[in-house]
C-alpha cells in the first residue's frame, strides 16, 4: 500500500489530468477510485497551476541552479578568453571550478542523481577551456602542443567514459581523437 504523500501526489496529478482533459473523464475517475479505495476524491483542492502539477518545488529549484551555473560559467569563459590581464588569475578560478564540478559530478553519480551528467559535462568544458588557453597564452602557434592538449582531452573523456560507464565521454573521446588522427593525415598529404 502506498504511503499517504505518494498518494496524494498522484491523485492531484489524475485531477490534473481530469481539469485539463488529458485523460477522458471517466478514466480519471476510475483511476482515482483506484487509487483512493474507493473513497471520495473530493477531499483533495484542486490543482490550479500546472507546474504545481507537473514539477515539484525541488525540481525548480534544481532547474535553476544548473541554469545559473550555465550562464555562469558562459559569463567567465568569456571574460576568460577575452580579457589577457586576468589570465593567471582566471585560470585558478577556471581550475577550482572544474575540480568542485567534478567532485560534485562524481557524489552525485554514486547518488544516481539526475545533475550528474550535466556536472560532469560542464567540468570537462572548462577542463578543455584551460588547455586551450594555456596553450595559446604560454605556447602560442606552436601546434603539436595544442595537438597534444587536444588528445590528452579526448584520452580522458574516453577513459572517463569507459570507467565510468557515460556513452556521451566514450562517444566525445572516441570522435575528437578521429577528428585529430583525420586533421593530422590530411596536413600530412
Amino acid at each position: 500500500m502506498m504511503t499517504n504523500p505518494r498518494k496524494k501526489i498522484i491523485l492531484n496529478e489524475i485531477l490534473f489530468w481530469k481539469q485539463n482533459k488529458l485523460l477522458p473523464e471517466h478514466y480519471c475517475d476510475f483511476l482515482a477510485a483506484l487509487y483512493t479505495e474507493g473513497a471520495d476524491i473530493e477531499e483533495l483542492e484542486p490543482v490550479q497551476d500546472p507546474k504545481q502539477a507537473i514539477l515539484p518545488s525541488e525540481k525548480r529549484k534544481m532547474l535553476l541552479l544548473v541554469a545559473s551555473l550555465c550562464i555562469a560559467i558562459i559569463a567567465v569563459l568569456a571574460i576568460y578568453f577575452t580579457i589577457k590581464a586576468l589570465t593567471l588569475i582566471l585560470t585558478v578560478v577556471v581550475g577550482i571550478g572544474a575540480c568542485i564540478l567534478f567532485i560534485a559530478a562524481f557524489q552525485m553519480a554514486q547518488k544516481k542523481h539526475l545533475l550528474a551528467p550535466i556536472f560532469h559535462l560542464l567540468a570537462a568544458i572548462l577542463l578543455f577551456s584551460i588547455s586551450i588557453r594555456v596553450c595559446t597564452t604560454y605556447f602560442s602557434g606552436d601546434n603539436i602542443v595544442l595537438f597534444c592538449l587536444i588528445a590528452a582531452n579526448c584520452l580522458i573523456w574516453l577513459w572517463s567514459g569507459i570507467k565510468m560507464k557515460l556513452l556521451y565521454f566514450t562517444v566525445s573521446g572516441v570522435l575528437g581523437l578521429l577528428a585529430l588522427i583525420g586533421y593530422y593525415i590530411i596536413n600530412l598529404l
